[in-house]
């Protein structure tokens, strides 16, 4: 008799797996999946989704598209905004998914890659956890199957023995699934994806039977600008990807809007106080990541020395959330600059020798200069003496 899993999920009873089917919510996950956390919003846009849906997807791309860039339904209902940049690229994955083409995100760290395919896969499939996650150990058996060695040994090949994996159950279940870090992967086992994405077909040759996907079933990757050379795709992998190149943030402004939704979002995960301004210290890190990674100061008129980090914006995120948590339990809950100055170091200080010297040079010919920030000059002295 199997034991039934159980999966978490803030604000809802236990709920359990029965059988082969999603997994469903229990109570107090730390980080609950975007079809959990986003449960209302998604039910209100299939209530008041009136437009044609492809097989097996919960909305209308239409209305996907709405999931992902906020808007306000005809009854009031509001739809917060899950990436912020041009609609035109959110409709270009939109569509893919509802196409024979797999869907390949591409982007330097931080551009919310993962973020947007896991918000995509929710609102399609309503389950965004058929997921392989690429790193160099991957083995082919992530991708395609695996097996139970115990009814192996005892019974032979057969179907009851062997163990899908995430891409196989999409395939069965017409849902979406997701590989991150794709180029991470070794070549040879990329290349398992080829006959899945090209026939929608898995060969299960120790069983002389295939798998075939069902209407519905696609899949969505990401991969790293900054990983090219890593592990290449092959041109014909290539060539069952549609790829859509996710920017970083256009403008200072909506940097300064991502990073203070996402810090909202973890802090009340997180049970940290909101501030009473923290937007002062926010817009701060996002200039000081955004001119060290541009090269040049906000307002064109001094060049400066990149670091070796990224830089991006979802390391600021991670700064201003550390920044809150300090002013939370070892201060009086105002966001200051000495609560980000440790992390802004951390961050843009990756190679001992070489970024010091950046920082430095930064810290020393622009931010001391610059009016109003003179509070965090003398923090950011005082972190790296």
């Amino acid at each position: 008799m199997t034991v039934p899993e159980t999966i978490a999920q803030p604000g809802a009873g236990a709920v359990t797996d029965t059988g082969p089917g999603r997994p469903g919510p229990a109570a107090e996950a730390l980080r609950p999946h975007a079809e959990h956390a986003f449960a209302h919003e998604l039910a209100a846009l299939a209530a008041a989704d009136d437009r044609p849906r492809p097989a097996r997807w919960r909305l209308s791309p239409r209305a996907v598209a709405t999931y992902l860039l906020g808007g306000t339904l005809p009854d009031g209902t509001v739809i917060t905004p899950k990436y912020v940049g041009p609609r035109r690229i959110v409709e270009v994955a939109v569509t893919t998914l509802a196409t024979d083409r797999a869907l390949l995100l591409l982007g330097v760290p931080g551009t919310a890659k993962t973020w947007v395919s896991e918000h995509l896969a929710a609102a399609v499939s309503g389950d965004s956890t058929l997921l392989v996650q690429g790193t160099a150990g991957t083995p082919e058996e992530a991708i395609r199957y695996g097996w139970n060695y115990a009814r192996l040994l005892a019974e032979g090949p057969s179907r009851a023995a062997l163990v899908p994996g995430p891409v196989m159950r999409a395939m069965e279940r017409g849902a979406t699934a997701r590989v991150e870090e794709l180029t991470r992967i070794p070549a040879d086992v990329q290349d398992t994806l080829i006959t899945i994405l090209s026939e929608k077909t898995l060969p299960v040759p120790e069983l002389g039977e295939e798998v075939q996907a069902v209407p519905g079933f696609n899949l969505i990757a990401t991969a790293n600008d900054r990983d090219r050379g890593v592990n290449d795709l092959s041109s014909a992998l290539r060539r069952r990807f549609n790829t859509v190149v996710l920017p970083l943030p256009a403008t200072p402004e909506d940097e300064v809007a991502i990073v203070a939704r996402r810090v909202e979002q973890l802090g009340r995960s997180l049970e940290l106080p909101a501030p009473p301004d923290g937007v002062a210290e926010i817009r701060r890190v996002v200039t000081v990541f955004r001119e060290l990674r541009d090269g040049v100061t906000a307002d064109g008129r001094t060049r400066l020395k990149s670091p070796s980090g990224t830089l991006s914006t979802a390391e600021a995120i991670s700064v201003v959330t550390g920044g809150l948590a300090l002013a939370a339990h070892f201060g009086d809950g105002v966001l200051r600059p000495a609560d980000v100055a440790a992390g802004v170091l951390g961050a843009v200080v990756r190679d001992p020798a070489a970024d010091r010297v950046v920082w430095q040079e930064y810290l020393e010919t622009v931010v001391r200069e610059r009016e109003g920030w003179k509070d965090f000059y003398r923090a950011c002295r005082e972190v790296g003496a």
